[in-house]
């Protein structure tokens, strides 16, 4: 399983979104900090969920990034977010 495919399955089990692109950007990063051969290091996340609802942009900022603890363990450097609620 790639980490796009981790990501995609974390983000879905525990925010159940309406919408959701995870994109691999790490190509566009090579040869900056963090960046590693093979990439998967760079992401960027676009999701808009109903758990976003009241939430301040730090607020889900801060979930996305406690569900993907894991990840950044395992190597994620860097993630892009554009999160969002339905009425946003």
């Amino acid at each position: 399983m790639t980490m796009a495919d981790r990501i995609q399955s974390k983000l879905t089990q525990v925010f159940a979104p309406e919408s959701l692109e995870v994109i691999d950007e790490s190509e566009q990063h090579r040869g900056h900090g963090g960046w590693r051969e093979g990439g998967e290091t760079h992401f960027r996340v676009r999701m808009i969920s109903d758990s976003f609802t009241g939430q301040s942009r730090l607020a889900r900022q801060r979930a996305v990034n406690t569900c993907l603890a894991d990840e950044f363990a395992d190597g994620v450097h860097a993630l892009a977010m554009e999160l969002r609620a339905p009425n946003d």
